[in-house]
Formats: structure tokens, C-alpha cells, sequence
């Protein structure tokens, strides 16, 4: 009899192998077309032994929404804390700069978690949840650090209305890092604002300012910069990335 640590290899390989044949399944025929038979038969298996790791479709989408969002936040917080702590600015620069970095290199990734949801399909919060607020938590806890410096601009912001949605604010700390209100309210919008770039540009659809995007994506970037950061001398990390300060 086979001693039970090779089969556990052996499962694990397995499960592994199922994603990957997902992954290049939405890279071909786009994340609506995904079928766990048509999995089964390019990895040479029958349905029922990929029924054991993921009963479903949806089951193994959000396997894949989780892995994604762990990719992404794996590169987000490796982006931060490549700089130094001090450098604040740096920081910022840095984790904008490996969002568009991270999803031209994962396209289908980025747009199964940031993308056009897929009909039917509905994220168990309990799963995705976590796993999405720790992408975030790279970002919200820099621009938290600029608050408590003092460098953070939010006399024009808007003030943050947390009715009714305290708990959802306190889940999200829970998972991500602890910050206030107005950090994270200005990290969303900042969010939304690089997301709605690199998501033109991944789709093709920016305006013919050059081949790709990244010389507005590096306008914006800093046109952000000013607009929340106060900073008065070029520091390194910004200087390293060939930005200037104005």
C-alpha cells in the first residue's frame, strides 16, 4: 500500500494542475466560458475527479478570485516595502507603479477580480473578502502613514459618512490594517482612479497619446502626488522611478 503523504502530494498537484488549465481556459475563451468538463478533458481526467476539489463552476472561481487577489496583494506589499519606510512618497509611487505593472502582466487575473462580473456568479464575502481588503492594505496603510506624518492633504476631501456602514468599515480592518476613515476613503478614490486607466488600456481603449500607457499613467500617478501628498524635495524612491517633483 502507497504511504498516505505521496497521495496528499499527489492531490495537491492535482488541484494546482486545475487552476492552471482554468487560468489558460479565461485566457482563451474569456472567464463567462469557463467549464470544468472542458478542464477535465485537457487535463486528460474525468469531471468527477475535478468535482472533488471544486463541486462547481463557481466553486472554482472563487478559488481563482482568491489566488488573483493574493497575487496582487503579494505585489503590492513587496512594492511598499522594497522602499524605505520614511520615504512616504516613494511608497505611494511604488505601489501605483506595480498596480499597472501587475495587472499587464495577469490581464485575465485583473479582470476576473476587477473586471465585468460574471453572469451568475455571486463572491462568497466570507472567502473573497479577506483576501481582498489584504490587496488594498498596502496602499490604505500609506496613505494612513501620510495622515499621522502630517502630510496627508484632506482639507478639500470630503468627509467620510460612515452610517451604515460601521461594520463593514471595522471587517475590513480586521483583515487589512487599521486606519481611519478618511485614509481609506482616499485610497479607494485613488484606486478607482488607476484602476480606470490601466483597465483602458488593457482593453485597448486609451487615448492615442503613445503605443501604451504608461507615460499618463506615470501623469496621473503624480498628478495624484500633488494633489494629496505634501512634499517638497524630490526624495529617492521618486528619483529612482524617474519622477521629478513640480
Amino acid at each position: 500500500m502507497s504511504p498516505r503523504p505521496p497521495r496528499l502530494i499527489e492531490n495537491t498537484s492535482l488541484s494546482e494542475s486545475i487552476r492552471v488549465a482554468a487560468w489558460q481556459q479565461i485566457a482563451e475563451f474569456g472567464a463567462p466560458a469557463l467549464s470544468l468538463r472542458a478542464i477535465a478533458r485537457s487535463l486528460g481526467i474525468t469531471a468527477p475527479a475535478i468535482y472533488n476539489y471544486f463541486p462547481d463552476r463557481d466553486a472554482l472561481v472563487t478559488a481563482l478570485v482568491v489566488e488573483a487577489f493574493n497575487s496582487f496583494g503579494d505585489s503590492q506589499l513587496a512594492a511598499r516595502d522594497a522602499i524605505p519606510a520614511g520615504d512616504l512618497a516613494g511608497r505611494f509611487l511604488a505601489t501605483g507603479w506595480a498596480y499597472r505593472q501587475w495587472a499587464l502582466t495577469y490581464p485575465q487575473r485583473y479582470q476576473l477580480i476587477f473586471g465585468t462580473p460574471l453572469p451568475g456568479y455571486v463572491p462568497p464575502s466570507e472567502q473573497v473578502f479577506p483576501a481582498g481588503a489584504r490587496a488594498l492594505s498596502a496602499l490604505a496603510g500609506v496613505i494612513e502613514d501620510l495622515r499621522t506624518a502630517g502630510r496627508l492633504r484632506t482639507e478639500h476631501f470630503p468627509k467620510p459618512n460612515l452610517d451604515g456602514h460601521i461594520p463593514l468599515f471595522n471587517l475590513w480592518k480586521s483583515h487589512a490594517v487599521d486606519v481611519a476613515p478618511v485614509s481609506l476613503s482616499i485610497a479607494v478614490l485613488i484606486w478607482a482612479r488607476v484602476h480606470g486607466l490601466v483597465s483602458l488600456e488593457i482593453g485597448g481603449c486609451l487615448p492615442p497619446f503613445e503605443p501604451g500607457g504608461e507615460a499618463l499613467f506615470r501623469f496621473e500617478l503624480e498628478s495624484i502626488r500633488r494633489e494629496f501628498i505634501k512634499e517638497e524635495s524630490i526624495n529617492p524612491a521618486a528619483e529612482q522611478l524617474g519622477w521629478g517633483q513640480k
